[in-house]
């Protein structure tokens, strides 16, 4: 019994790690858009206006898509424990890894504030900190 009681509280901060990564992620996506890095970051500009003409409509459409694919993660198969969470956990701790790292060293490059630099390290510490759990889960 006291073996089950651990997994489940195993279990409970790994979901809980992830629903923070999902929440910081949302809060990163507000500032990439509120400091509009579709028009600063090559990429996104590239990206939004693929999505729409008008970047800033595309840019929200991407974020609010990834952030409401991100709580349907959360919600759904990470809370239900189904087989492809430990995958989708993995994929978005790379994500966050890239963002966590990727900002910090384009603000070094721009020699000032990048649109969403802020909230970078926030997601590099819960990404690392979610991998962290997962591995020692195993």
């Amino acid at each position: 019994m006291m073996r089950a009681d651990a997994d489940a509280t195993a279990a409970s901060r790994v979901q809980r790690g992830f629903l923070a990564l999902i929440v910081a992620q949302t809060a990163h996506s507000i500032e990439e858009y509120t400091f509009r890095l579709y028009d600063t970051f090559p990429p996104a500009r590239l990206l939004s206006s693929l999505v729409s003409a008008d970047r800033a409509r595309g840019f929200l459409a991407i974020n609010v898509a990834l952030v409401a694919f991100g709580f349907w993660c959360a919600l759904g198969p990470v809370r239900r424990r189904s087989p492809s969470a430990t995958g989708l956990m993995w994929t978005w701790i790379g994500i966050e890894l890239v963002n966590g790292v990727g900002h910090p060293l384009w603000s070094i490059v721009q020699r000032g504030y990048t649109p969403g630099v802020a909230t970078a390290p926030v997601l590099l510490l819960l990404a690392l900190t979610l991998a962290r759990r997962l591995t020692a889960d195993r």
